[in-house]
């Protein structure tokens, strides 16, 4: 029996200027029906260009198809994709192959309803009127699980959560009941709960119609949970693939067994983490020496920050002159004690208040109710123009380095300017000089100082926020979900650039992050948030894994079982 889609020996080049990028090398996978195949790798490995082939949505130029076939056989019927022409791709795209992007929000149109925006998939292909689609809509509404079906269709894509978003994506793509579906990282940016439930969603779908999937994703975790065989790419070529069980306990090549050992899951607090040039610059013959556990420093009893009562609640409806009716209690009454040199991990699920909580200690955020009180100052009794003094003392990272950094500025003036609104290094050339110590200090260039943010990759970006972040020498950083989009192994770089320089600065952070593992590696404490409210805390290892809570419980056992069975061998 012909496989669902095959491809042969794809080949794909991207010209930009006078150079050439080889983004594909000889490329050979199969997918069958009802088989889960998941395509792994990092950041520019080639996994979503491959995707993105099948397709036919590479643009073209700087893309150009050097070699290769894609076939796709439906019916015994089988047809080369690359010879298909751009009328014939229209009626197969989101028809006879869907494909799930990673950022529902930016897939999705924010001016059309969610259910408009499945209607018109549904009358385009299946030729059925619109008041027949509306009613599909609303069921396969009901299919994927979205709250109130029928308010959902009338609902704009702003007016959902990512969790909400990413099903009314899944909906749009299973609606016309495809062959073939390619989710190209569709729950990357979810919370564990989230993504389990999108997680068994699909693998329900799948099972109900017999369709073949394509899973991209960098979460080996995911891999063990979904899928049927893994096809390990590195730049570019595949270095590997098997079946999911052999890939995770009988790995082949040195780039498999770096991702599987770059999780912190798989490694005590305070142990270095290996990252993926120590396996691929070292003979794969020789077993890798694991590097001792470094003890950490103990934190102080000195308390850096106090909260106290602190809530923080936003007006949900209001009456025509203004006066709020209802709230939403983002932070609801929460108290508690930060210590000089510690690592507290703030967890929970999206919308349990963990960034408001975050962004208000630093008064981003105007609390409604309570004190913060840094280092014996009450933070919530200052003006603003008081405050600015002690910003240099409390800085924060954000997720996405590449909106919190000017595409406009060379990364060597964003990390200067705190330094000139800070009066700090009065001549252009000291500041000059501390940028470039700075970056040498994150692991990047002083020749990269005239670079602009794009030139750089996710990972890259991420330690250029954090070089500004360390400007001003700050005793207080927040981290919000700092590591959440990175590939294993460029987390598991900045996790350890973190630690380093947490060590050589001594500053005490807050480490905000839905992702258990990640805070369990990299936190002396860990605090459970729930609904604005503070669920638990303890040390970190036991909050792990001998948590109290059932909120707790709930959240440790969303963690995808591939990494604790791959822990525990």
């Amino acid at each position: 029996m012909l496989p669902l889609l095959s491809i042969k020996n794809l080949s794909i080049d991207f010209h930009t200027g006078l150079s050439i990028t080889n983004a594909l090398k000889n490329i050979n996978v199969e997918v069958n029906n009802g088989e889960v195949v998941a395509l792994v790798g990092e950041s520019g490995s080639g996994k979503s260009v491959t995707a993105l082939s099948i397709l036919q949505l590479l643009p073209s130029p700087p893309a150009k198809y050097i070699a290769g076939e894609i076939i796709f056989t439906e019916e015994n019927n089988s047809t080369d994709l690359l010879k298909r022409s751009r009328h014939e791709m229209q009626n197969i795209r989101g028809n006879k192959i869907a494909m799930i992007f990673q950022e529902p929000m930016t897939s999705l149109n924010p001016v059309l309803t969610c259910g408009n925006q499945i209607q018109e998939a549904l009358v385009q292909h299946k030729k059925i009127s619109n008041r027949e689609a509306k009613r599909q809509t609303i069921e396969w509404f009901e299919k994927v699980k979205l709250p109130s079906p029928e308010s959902m269709f009338d609902r704009y894509p702003h007016q959902l959560s990512g969790g909400q978003k990413q099903r009314v994506m899944i909906a749009m793509a299973m609606c016309c009941e495809p062959s073939l579906l390619i989710c190209d990282e569709p729950t990357t940016a979810l919370d564990v709960t989230v993504q389990k439930t999108i997680l068994q969603l699909l693998k329900e779908l799948q099972l109900q119609s017999n369709m073949g999937i394509i899973f991209i994703t960098h979460d080996l975790g995911v891999v063990a949970e979904i899928a049927d065989r893994a096809v390990v790419m590195y730049k570019g070529e595949i270095v590997e693939q098997n079946s999911v069980k052999e890939i995770f306990f009988n790995p082949q090549h040195a780039y498999t067994k770096a991702l599987l050992a770059c999780r912190p899951v798989n490694h005590e607090r305070g142990k270095r983490l290996p990252v993926v040039s120590d396996f691929m610059e070292v003979n794969t013959t020789e077993k890798k020496k694991e590097s001792p556990v470094e003890k950490k420093a103990a934190a102080s009893i000195d308390n850096v920050l106090k909260v106290e009562n602190l809530s923080v609640w936003f007006p949900t409806k209001k009456t025509i002159f203004g006066k709020p009716l209802s709230y939403t209690k983002a932070v609801d009454d929460v108290s508690f004690d930060l210590y000089k040199g510690e690592t507290l991990g703030l967890v929970g699920e999206s919308g349990c208040g963990k960034t408001t909580l975050g962004r208000t200690l630093l008064r981003l955020i105007e609390p409604t109710s309570g004190k913060i009180i840094y280092n014996g100052i009450d933070l919530t009794a200052k003006k603003r123009d008081e405050l600015r003094t002690l910003r240099k003392e409390m800085q924060i990272i954000f997720q996405d380095p590449y909106s919190s950094l000017n595409p406009r500025l060379t990364i060597g003036s964003a990390i200067a300017e705190p330094l000139k609104v800070h009066g700090i290094n009065s001549s252009e050339k000291q500041r000059r000089d501390k940028v470039a110590d700075l970056l040498e200090k994150v692991d990047l260039k002083a020749e990269h100082f005239n670079r602009y943010p794009h030139e750089f990759s996710g990972g890259q970006r991420q330690r250029i926020v954090i070089a500004r972040a360390l400007a001003l020498n700050p005793s207080f950083i927040i981290c919000d979900e700092s590591v959440s989009a990175l590939d294993v192994s460029v987390q598991a770089q900045v996790l350890n650039l973190l630690n380093d320089l947490k060590k050589e600065f001594g500053f005490t952070i807050i480490f905000i992050s839905h992702d258990l593992s990640v805070v369990r590696y990299i936190s002396d404490r860990i605090m459970v948030m729930n609904k604005g409210k503070i669920e638990e805390t303890g040390a970190a290892d036991s909050v792990y894994f001998n948590p109290q809570s059932e909120y707790t419980k709930r959240l440790i056992a969303s963690i995808p079982k591939g990494i604790i069975a791959n822990q525990s061998s």
